[in-house]
């Protein structure tokens, strides 16, 4: 299964990064390093995600990674991150 990153998945990075690097560069980079790692460790159980319902017929899943969710979609074959946010903020 390949992994691919939407525009707005990779906008979503930067603009965590930007936000957390204010505070603390080193966080900031973990942070990124950590979200950015996740496909590549649950590619071989991409199902680990809750199932999001509302978006059927497409498989869209979520994953929390510490604080963060990480929306993701199947296909046969390939795996999208499709956003990523803190769960704090208003989504």
């Amino acid at each position: 299964m390949e992994i691919k990153w939407t525009s707005k998945a990779i906008s979503d990075l930067s603009r965590l990064y930007s936000f957390l690097s204010l505070v603390n560069k080193q966080a900031a980079a973990n942070t990124v390093q950590s979200l950015t790692e996740t496909p590549n460790k649950i590619i071989h159980q991409p199902r680990i995600g809750e199932r999001l319902d509302e978006f059927e017929p497409k498989e869209v899943r979520r994953l929390l990674v510490g604080h963060y969710e990480m929306r993701y979609e199947l296909t046969r074959d390939t795996f999208y991150v499709l956003r990523i946010w803190h769960t704090r903020e208003r989504r």
